[in-house]
């Protein structure tokens, strides 16, 4: 057995081994618990794990409330420092993502001496156990082939019953004991028995996209144990004092969203229509009229795939979709649609793949089945027809690249309004005031968390941002100087930056 234990160390703020934060009374043998790095094959990882990388398991209590009852496991990898201090716990977002490839996140050199890089999956993903799967490879592919764009009174009968019908996979195949306790609280939780296994009497932390919530409702639960927060591309927690008021920030989250991602479209459309044989044409004003004649057909007409697959409407829509999370996907993204224009939708695909986690092997990571548990437990949904369809009609005005043109004044209600387990009670709607400095990185053209939304999260917590102009979803450590070098000088010494444009 390995344990990882914090040094002394001249670097401000750096966890200190003679102290540390009280154990919550009954979740003692979790929180002493000692982990036994090993060989990484031993999980079942989806994915090679370079050499330098150890793994272990952390056992946490499925359910808090009841420590003595059931346990899961957590998936943990780390890239052991030379010099320790503490570790630097990582989230890629999500949710649903798995994480343990994050201890080869290409750190600083400053950062990789000083921490160990720890990266986990979270419960009920990846490697952690149990798995939240709901459909096996053959039912998620035929899912992907259906498309759920009428919005005729039969049409969204069907749709609904497709949501009742997956839920009713998730209760037969995980259990409703499970999906119960996958939201981002009992994340935050075992994060904080992780900190504890690790050695760390404060938490060190860098989360991406859905990792700024599990950072944010960690802040809350635990403000005492946080040493340095960094929140790259932030999903605002919701504030809503009652479920409904929830549900409906949710929904007003999603347009924001839309929104974004429509400026992503028009910031790509840009750059393809000023580029010779750009399949959106010549003029930008027109982009969204010529995107939409090449992919609504595909609604009646799919096309082939290679492999004997077909590209139909919603992979399109999804492939096209993954591409704007990233400008560097852009070109994937021309090549895409104008295979499409050539009857050919093998390159569409492949991005659409991509975003669903399927490997050439035609099978799928539990992403997409965990993004969905998560998120039904996190947020209260739209239970309001009428209120549903309203949603449904903005979002189809503030991305016209993305509305099928199916729209009829209705629309179905979202699968987490039927599903089996009530959302989790947040643990308070308030971040502490009294929190170290924090720092906040966001994106100008960042099509998945809008900027202002990381400019909110900075103003409300008093913390340090980041604001880095480009076309991306998230950015630290991608190779960015004038950003990774003010993180990784923030996580040696945690103090508030201020303002920083980059």
């Amino acid at each position: 057995m390995v344990v990882a234990t914090a040094c002394g160390s001249a670097i401000e703020g750096a966890p200190q081994a003679d102290t540390g934060p009280a154990v919550p009374a009954g979740l003692e043998r979790f929180y002493d618990q000692q982990l036994d790095w090993g060989d990484c094959t031993l999980l079942d990882l989806d994915y090679p794990v370079n050499e330098g990388v150890e793994c272990a398991l952390l056992e946490v209590p499925l359910d808090y409330s009841d420590p003595g009852g059931t346990t899961a496991t957590i998936a943990v990898s780390r890239r052991a420092a030379g010099s320790r201090v503490g570790s630097l716990i990582t989230n890629p977002g999500g949710p649903g993502a798995a994480g343990t490839w994050m201890a080869d996140l290409p750190v600083p050199p400053k950062v990789a001496e000083r921490f160990d890089v720890v990266g986990f999956d979270p419960r009920g993903i990846g490697a952690s156990r149990p798995l939240v799967r709901c459909r096996t490879d053959a039912e998620i592919d035929a899912d992907r082939a259906d498309l759920d764009v009428d919005m005729s009174p039969a049409g969204i009968a069907e749709t609904e019953q497709e949501s009742r019908d997956f839920i009713k996979q998730c209760e037969d195949r995980v259990g409703t004991d499970v999906l119960a306790r996958v939201g981002t609280e009992d994340v935050a939780r075992d994060l904080d028995v992780l900190r504890a296994a690790l050695g760390d009497p404060k938490l060190t932390y860098l989360g991406f996209s859905y990792g700024t919530r599990l950072g944010t409702i960690y802040a809350r639960l635990f403000p005492q144990n946080v040493r340095a927060l960094v929140l790259d591309g932030v999903v605002i927690d919701l504030e809503a004092e009652s479920p409904q008021d929830a549900a409906y920030e949710a929904a007003e989250d999603v347009v924001a969203q839309q929104a974004a991602f429509q400026a992503a479209f028009d910031d790509f459309a840009r750059d393809c229509t000023s580029q010779p044989a750009c399949p959106l044409g010549t003029d930008p004003a027109g982009a969204v009229a010529q995107f939409r004649a090449l992919v609504t057909p595909l609604i009646d007409q799919p096309i082939p795939a290679g492999d004997g697959r077909m590209l139909g409407y919603s992979d399109a829509m999804v492939g096209t979709y993954q591409a704007l999370y990233n400008s560097a996907l852009w070109r994937s993204l021309v090549d895409g649609l104008a295979g499409v224009a050539a009857g050919q939708g093998d390159r569409l695909l492949q991005l659409a793949d991509q975003y669903m986690g399927r490997d050439a092997d035609g099978s799928y990571t539990n992403t997409d089945d965990a993004f969905t548990a998560v998120r039904c437990v996190d947020e209260p949904a739209i239970t309001d027809p009428a209120v549903a369809a309203q949603f449904d009609a903005r979002i189809r005005e503030v991305a016209p690249f993305a509305d099928s043109g199916t729209g009829t004044g209705a629309a179905p209600l979202d699968v987490c309004a039927f599903w089996p387990v009530p959302p989790a009670t947040p643990p308070t709607t308030d971040l502490p005031t009294d929190l170290p400095p924090a720092l906040v990185v966001s994106t100008t053209g960042d099509p998945a968390t809008p900027y202002q939304d990381g400019v909110s999260l900075a103003d409300r917590i008093d913390a340090g941002l980041i604001s880095y102009t480009g076309e991306q979803h998230t950015v630290v450590f991608s190779g960015v100087d004038c950003v990774d070098s003010v993180v990784a000088d923030y996580l040696l010494t945690p103090e508030n930056v201020g303002r920083i444009s980059c």
